[in-house]
């Protein structure tokens, strides 16, 4: 069975840095790119960014380069976004995602940046 499992989402205030975490399992983990989504209530899921099956990160969302770095450790089958200089405009639910057919998304973690 195939689970993504979201964590690490808080308040935390602007210019504050936060980890979030993407624990995978029930597929292999190493053929996959994972990507982190976030959702605006109201407002269309947007890709935040992408780490490749390679390990290379790619698709940075314009507003998050040179703030949010995402990596994976294979071996333990995680994905991080690690966000730093936060702003409000930076509020709202964050995914993580496996492409395939099916797809899959975890259940969000909710990142607050008050303004």
């Amino acid at each position: 069975q195939v689970r993504l499992v979201e964590s690490g989402g808080d308040l935390v205030q602007p210019g504050g840095s936060l980890t979030l975490t993407c624990a995978a399992s029930g597929f292999p983990f190493t053929a996959y790119p994972i990507s982190w989504y976030r959702q605006i209530p109201g407002k269309e899921r947007e890709l935040v960014a992408t780490i490749t099956a390679e390990d290379i990160p790619t698709d940075y969302l314009d507003s998050v380069k040179g703030r949010f770095t995402i990596s994976r450790d294979n071996a333990i089958m995680t994905v991080y976004l690690q966000m730093n200089g936060l702003i409000p405009e930076d509020t709202a639910v964050y995914y993580c995602h496996r492409p395939g057919w099916p797809e899959y998304w975890g259940q969000g973690t909710l990142v607050i940046v008050p303004s």
